[in-house]
């Protein structure tokens, strides 16, 4: 599941609301809001720049605290839902067993109901980008997310691992081997230049 633009679309009056519910209040919930609040931005295009307009909602990406308010925001994500979630910041994945129709019903449900979520609290799905992979033979081979086919893929890299649908680490193993000849090249080419100033290039 691939959320639009996902830091960037936090609401923040929303996600005080939901912190509130998490028992953080008092000062701290006014540090976070008054961390998150007086930020600007603007756009650059050829050095002209527009005027500066305040962030009313997202959270700052490349700090520590920024993706943990994004999994407190997402939290309640799973609720209501039969089949199987992992959050890790924005990246999310849901799964189940489905060899019946009954159970592939449920999984649609549980679609529905995360769209659903994702509408309510202004948090839309790319679903362009949203990917679906199906292991076994029996397993129908159909998901639809906001009235739209899934796209089905045999392969997707996951937290730097590649999954496949026969579960075989073949491709794991020749990427990282590809990977490590490449560095290996470029040691062997560092030892041979003799020469490495950079008058010379």
């Amino acid at each position: 599941m691939d959320f639009a633009k996902a830091f960037d679309k936090v609401p923040h009056i929303r996600l005080a609301r939901k912190l509130e519910s998490h028992a953080i209040t008092g000062k701290l919930l006014i540090w976070i809001l008054d961390w998150l609040s007086g930020r600007k931005q603007r756009v650059c295009i050829n050095g002209v720049t527009s005027d500066w307009q305040f962030v009313l909602s997202g959270v700052p990406r490349g700090s520590v605290l920024g993706p943990i308010l994004f999994l407190i925001y997402i939290n309640d994500l799973d609720c209501g839902i039969i089949n199987c979630i992992l959050k890790f910041a924005d990246d999310t994945k849901f799964f189940g067993v489905v060899n019946s129709t009954e159970e592939h019903v449920g999984m649609q449900d549980d679609l529905n109901k995360l769209l659903s979520w994702s509408k309510e609290w202004q948090m839309l799905f790319n679903v362009e980008k949203c990917k679906v992979m199906h292991f076994g033979r029996r397993n129908a081979s159909y998901n639809q997310l906001d009235s739209k086919s899934l796209d089905e893929v045999s392969k997707e890299k996951d937290l730097g691992v590649t999954i496949t649908c026969d579960f075989k680490a073949s491709q794991q193993c020749t990427h990282a081997y590809s990977k490590a000849n490449r560095i290996l090249g470029v040691i062997i080419i560092n030892r041979s230049i003799v020469y490495k100033s950079m008058r010379y290039y």
